[in-house]
């Protein structure tokens, strides 16, 4: 598959990744490609539906199962805005999704070969061929700009409790 191919369909993850932004929600999307069409879409719905399963990819093999009416994602690619955590990569392994690729590494959950790669470990039933670095700096910003965000939010509703709490301290004084 040739890198403008391949940036396409990731652009197609980032779309989900700014649905999931929009949500309040972690600005990480997946879509699943068979063929050259889209058959299955995700995006992080974690903190809306208080479901810890919700992950984009999760979302997005459901619907690509439901889609082809098979558990099964044989002659299918799965892209990531960000590298698959183990709930994830055991999910990519169980569906037989043969190629994945994603943004950036995940350096505290990621098990597609930063902290180890279940997509390609010879004691598993299946392997995935994993490519890293689609359109990395566009993913990774998206994440950037939305943790930057939230930090400023909780640090704005910090200086807003100490002030109330100040101004009741004065009147009671």
């Amino acid at each position: 598959m040739e890198l403008s191919e391949k940036e396409k369909w990731m652009k197609e993850a980032i779309k989900e990744a700014e649905k999931a932004e929009e949500k309040g929600e972690v600005p990480i999307g997946a879509v699943v490609v068979q063929n050259g069409q889209v058959i299955g879409r995700g995006h992080n719905l974690r903190e809306s539906s208080n479901n810890a399963t919700t992950h984009a990819e999760m979302i997005a093999i459901q619907e690509a199962n439901a889609y082809l009416g098979n558990w099964r994602l044989e002659n299918c690619q799965l892209f990531v805005t960000l590298e698959p955590c183990a709930m994830c990569s055991g999910a990519i392994v169980l569906s037989r999704i043969e190629e994945v690729y994603y943004g950036p590494a995940d350096i505290k959950g990621g098990t597609a070969g930063t902290l180890m790669n279940l997509l390609d470990d010879h004691r598993m039933n299946h392997r995935a061929y994993v490519e890293r670095g689609i359109l990395e700096e566009e993913c990774r910003q998206l994440l950037t700009s939305f943790f930057k965000q939230l930090r400023e939010k909780k640090k704005l509703k910090k200086q807003q409790l100490n002030l109330l709490k100040a101004k009741e301290k004065d009147s009671l004084d």
